[in-house]
């Protein structure tokens, strides 16, 4: 029905009632446009690892639901905790959402996006509260608002 289009943006309501906005689905949203030849090949490859580090944590639903966290071997729960940062980190503070919100917008740089994401899927940020990555711009929001936290 889509093979015209060069991309394709899949709104999920599960993603929407974890409170992560804008709710897209990246595992079933597509686009032409994620090639090493048209991104490089860096901004390719984080995004392919962000896919499948979000692809395990889809796939090990079911044992936790069934069998609980305790039940998962230790790489599992590694996966569990950097997935659950990557959805968390996935949110957008928009500028239009801010009377929504309450939170006021910020523009990030693909560069930030990008180094970001990298920390996130090499465990360098496997330390911080999950908290921290929900509705923050970059990276260095996150740590910020995770020593917020902390301090408490």
């Amino acid at each position: 029905v889509f093979a015209h289009l060069d991309a394709t943006t899949v709104l999920n309501r599960s993603i929407a009632e974890k409170g992560i906005y804008p709710a897209v689905d990246p595992l079933d949203s597509t686009s032409r446009m994620l090639s090493p030849q048209i991104v490089g090949e860096e901004h390719y490859n984080l995004a392919r690892g962000v896919q499948q580090m979000l692809q395990k944590y889809k796939d090990l639903q079911d044992i936790i639901a069934i069998l609980g966290m305790d039940e998962l071997s230790e790489d599992d729960k590694l996966v569990v905790e950097r997935a659950r940062k990557i959805e968390k980190y996935l949110s957008q503070p928009f500028h239009v959402a801010e009377v929504f919100t309450g939170s006021p917008g910020v523009y990030v740089t693909l560069d930030e996006t990008i180094e970001g994401f990298k920390g996130l899927l090499e465990g360098k940020y496997d330390h911080m509260n999950e908290a921290a990555f929900y509705m923050v711009g970059s990276i260095a929001e996150a740590v910020a608002k995770n020593d917020k936290i902390n301090a408490k």
